[in-house]
């Protein structure tokens, strides 16, 4: 079972020792789980502890102020994702204002030796930590020859057409409506996973009963009309349209989730459901009433229908822990 812990000091977690992978691995793509893929087998290989280390919120969220960047996953998806990818312990340090003036000699003795006990450290090519990123991959070779530990920097991973895979080019990607290529540099169509919960009920009394999903600080990577696969309700693949956006006609301010899901009629308040982003059918717009949109929500329900005429088979997941170590 994977252990979540948020705090970068406290007793030892690994006292057999750890192979530590350290990044922000928002998305998860190809990429990320190159490295990831190295530092458990190594860690299973020698017996030891995987660990996959990373912060929330993320240094550039934070650092971002009043208008953060897009994220592609939010929190809790980020955990089930590297547990499903074999880690033992996840560390989603809580990154403020302490952590963040951490010098990069702190931040190794402290975390990656006091309380991982790490064996290797592996991270990616640009990897740069510490107050005022003055640590790299030539300071953690330097201090693990010190203390202990052996650094590994993974060479930068390519997508099919040859171009380097970063969530920075997978959030330009989904912003500009490319889904497939999104795709295609995360290893996986792009979804969003989280639980349902209250909303206006305004979906309902339109003829389109809606799950809806918050984003809590997060700000989500894409906006607009999607037609949609949902999973989570048994082991169907269920089929829906979608709208990622603020709501102009309703005078929304927060980001929401509004899916409808066909031909379904049930209580999802509470469940967790995965949104699997299929096509992107318009822009969000402003009607001038209630009638306007109701005519264009018929339209997008039957351009989504066409769409998804064929859902594909369900994934396999891997059940992981929740609670903070």
């Amino acid at each position: 079972m994977t252990r979540l812990f948020r705090d970068p000091q406290g007793p030892c977690l690994a006292p057999r020792g750890s192979i530590v992978c350290v990044g922000a691995f928002d998305g998860l793509h190809l990429g990320h789980r190159a490295l990831l893929s190295e530092g458990v087998a190594r860690a299973r290989a020698a017996g030891l502890e995987a660990v996959a280390l990373s912060f929330e919120p993320l240094p550039r969220e934070f650092f971002g102020g009043a208008q953060p960047p897009a994220r592609l996953q939010l929190p809790r998806a980020r955990f089930e994702g590297l547990a499903a990818l074999g880690c033992d312990l996840v560390g989603l340090l809580r990154f403020n204002r302490r952590l963040a003036s951490m010098s990069a000699e702190d931040f190794v003795r402290e975390v990656l030796v006091g309380r991982l006990n790490a064996r290797e450290v592996w991270v990616g090519p640009d990897f740069c930590f510490g107050r005022g990123r003055a640590g790299d991959v030539a300071l953690l070779r330097r201090m693990g020859s010190e203390l202990g530990f052996v650094t590994h920097s993974l060479d930068i991973v390519t997508c099919v057409d040859g171009e380097r895979v970063s969530s920075s080019r997978i959030r330009d990607a989904l912003s500009a409506g490319a889904l497939e290529l999104a795709g295609s540099l995360l290893g996986r169509p792009y979804s969003v996973s989280a639980r349902v919960v209250r909303g206006r009920q305004l979906g309902r009394q339109l003829g389109y009963p809606t799950a809806n999903q918050r984003f809590g600080h997060c700000v989500p990577a894409l906006w607009g009309v999607y037609a949609v696969r949902v999973r989570g309700i048994g082991e169907a693949v269920l089929a829906g349209v979608a709208n990622l956006g603020r709501r102009p006609v309703v005078q929304g301010r927060e980001p929401l989730l509004e899916t409808h899901i066909f031909d379904f009629s049930g209580d999802l308040y509470g469940r967790r459901l995965s949104i699997e982003f299929v096509a992107k059918l318009r822009d969000e717009l402003s009607f001038p009433d209630l009638p306007a949109l109701v005519a264009q929500m018929d339209r997008d329900a039957a351009r989504a229908r066409e769409i998804l005429a064929h859902p594909p088979a369900a994934p396999v997941s891997r059940p992981a822990s929740w609670s903070p170590a």
